[in-house]
């Protein structure tokens, strides 16, 4: 039996969607869509890591939340693939790194299964554990649930989390050189899939710091500390998705009392594109996308019967109670899991 049927037809669709944007791009010039290039052609024949629809030995590293971490045998329990920000925990050796497995089941993420990031690369789906580099896309997946772009800019979520600038830190320190060497990771043809924002986003109005101007400087301080830095080691193909329609989540009624609306995201997914475009101009040979997932999820949640869905504004509390609300989710009050958009309050 598969358990992965909350995850279902969103994230199948969103890791579709990306693939035909990312092939289409090419992944350059920066843009909210496909937007085919004339400038030297990324192919994914030649890229070692990120479904069946990508060429065998293919490469991607992500970093970002708890929407694109995946659990590993060597993480922070429900948080991370490898390590935390907890002292002599942010370090890892090359064995640590290249014996970690992602661990796969209804619980052990934020999505009841696999996220985006594993459905776009094929690795992982399958219930049970599994190494990056068996992988035919392998999936090095540094991304920390609850993290923010940067702790100067908002409080950690917990003295473990690992902030983006941080997770790139930790990458270049510990796993880039190990990649290179034992996973035939060339970063010139790996794409790097980031998505991050939605914490802050979220946190900048629980702490009144909304504003267009600290939207500005969270998204300077991303491509500032963590995308340049992968630039300036030879990282050249870059995925960024914009912040979904969090305005609709339930935890944007239940704990902000509907104060994040649809303006505000509108706002933050502005400065993304514009900042984003900038920097591909000023650093020819890299190639940047901003995937408009914001607008696909819309379309989801506008027509959710052509995604077998049956609500979208509510979700079953006892999402986590596996596999009994798989079995039987009418002992919860529950329609089946599959129906929901929304997994728990705030992912899908």
């Amino acid at each position: 039996m598969s358990f992965w049927i909350n995850c279902r037809n969103i994230f199948t669709m969103l890791s579709k969607s990306v693939l035909l944007s990312i092939v289409a791009m090419s992944i350059s010039p920066a843009s909210s869509g496909p937007v085919p290039t004339a400038r030297s052609p990324f192919s994914w024949s030649g890229t070692k890591h990120v479904s069946e629809n990508f060429p065998p030995d293919t490469h991607s590293v992500a970093f970002g939340d708890s929407y694109t971490y995946v659990q590993g045998t060597n993480g922070y329990p429900k948080y991370s693939f490898i390590g935390s920000y907890l002292p002599g925990d942010f370090a890892f050796t090359p064995e640590r790194l290249l014996e970690n497995r992602i661990s796969q089941n209804y619980t052990s993420q934020s999505a009841g299964g696999p996220n985006w990031i594993e459905y776009l690369t094929g690795c992982a789906v399958e219930d049970g554990y599994h190494s990056p580099l068996d992988c035919d896309v392998q999936l090095w997946d540094f991304a920390f649930a609850g993290a923010n772009i940067a702790e100067a800019l908002l409080p950690l979520h917990h003295p473990y989390t690992i902030p983006l600038v941080n997770q790139t830190q930790q990458f270049l320190q510990y796993g880039d050189s190990v990649l290179r060497e034992h996973a035939d990771l060339d970063p010139s043809n790996a794409v790097v899939a980031i998505w991050i924002g939605i914490n802050d986003i979220i946190d900048a109005q629980l702490l009144n710091k909304a504003s267009p101007e600290f939207y500005a400087e969270s998204i300077k301080t991303m491509l500032a500390q963590s995308v340049l830095p992968l630039v300036k080691v030879g990282y050249k193909n870059f995925l960024i998705l914009n912040l979904p329609p969090l305005d609709k989540s339930p935890l944007n009624w239940a704990s902000l009392k509907g104060q994040l609306n649809d303006t505000l995201i509108q706002t933050w997914n502005g400065e993304l594109k514009a900042q984003t475009r900038t920097f591909a101009s000023k650093h020819k040979g890299v190639r940047t996308g901003v995937f408009d997932a914001n607008k696909l999820l819309k379309n989801v949640l506008e027509k959710p019967s052509s995604y077998g869905i049956t609500n979208t504004t509510d979700y079953c509390s006892a999402s986590n109670q596996w596999p009994q609300v798989v079995e039987n989710p009418t002992q919860f009050g529950c329609v089946p899991v599959s129906e929901y958009f929304w997994f728990n309050s705030g992912h899908m």
